[in-house]
């Protein structure tokens, strides 16, 4: 039985999510009816991560195992075809071990977070970009960063619902850039707390208003509380870009 890796791209607008919900259409349900449609089989599809609600990818991987050998290429194509007109694009197919999974074998994950920073509504970004429309002072942003990188405890920025057994993270990068109007965050690590990205973006969000110094957020991790640490930034800013192997 072959075992197939994805690559994927999509819009999470539409989407309750990744993962299959009775409340709607997630990106696992689109994916797995369009396998179904292509080869009459209905496998589970294993995620690296699963994206809430609204949360788009640009390297989302998923593994399905399927009794159809085919090569990568007809399955790609195939798979795209009944996924239409959902906003999902498979990218890349790849045949690989039976040991490979999605999530377990991933060494690191990568998400990017846009922010554009102006007065005017949004028009082509819309639902893709956070709004925020008063200027922010990104270098400020660059320096409270810097207190979240390495390995710590994110209680401060880990939803409440977070299914975690630790909140122990390691942090390896959370780099700000500003292009024009547009700020943008990256971060790496091998894993992430539910909601830690937007958490982290919704507390540097206050430090580029000013109304937070770059020192408080190292003293809102240090609470090790979620009422120390910023609001969660909306989801419609947020791409998982990469996961390494």
């Amino acid at each position: 039985m072959p075992r197939y890796k994805l690559t994927l791209e999509y819009d999470g607008g539409p989407f309750v999510g990744w993962q299959r919900q009775a409340n709607g259409l997630s990106v696992q349900e689109a994916l797995e009816d369009a396998i179904f449609a292509f080869c009459g089989e209905r496998p589970n599809a294993f995620a690296a991560g699963r994206t809430d609600a609204g949360v788009h990818a640009l390297g989302q991987v998923v593994h399905v195992d399927l009794l159809r050998e085919a090569e990568p290429d007809t399955v790609r194509n195939a798979v795209n075809y009944h996924l239409k007109p959902h906003p999902v694009a498979v990218l890349r197919v790849e045949i690989v071990g039976e040991d490979f999974h999605a999530r377990f074998s991933a060494k690191w994950r990568a998400y990017r977070y846009r922010i554009l920073a102006r007065r005017a509504p949004l028009t082509i970004d819309r639902r893709h970009v956070w709004l925020v429309t008063v200027p922010l002072d990104d270098a400020a942003m660059r320096e409270g960063a810097a207190h979240l990188v390495g390995h710590h405890d994110f209680t401060s920025f880990r939803s409440s619902i977070c299914q975690a057994a630790s909140p122990m993270k390691t942090l390896d990068l959370l780099e700000i850039e500003r292009r024009g109007e547009a700020i943008e965050i990256r971060a790496k690590a091998r894993s992430f707390l539910h909601h830690q990205v937007r958490n982290m973006v919704g507390t540097l969000k206050l430090v580029g208003e000013g109304k937070w110094t770059p020192a408080d957020v190292a003293r809102a991790l240090a609470a090790r509380d979620r009422s120390a640490a910023g609001p969660t930034a909306p989801p419609d800013g947020l791409y998982l870009t990469e996961v390494g192997y």
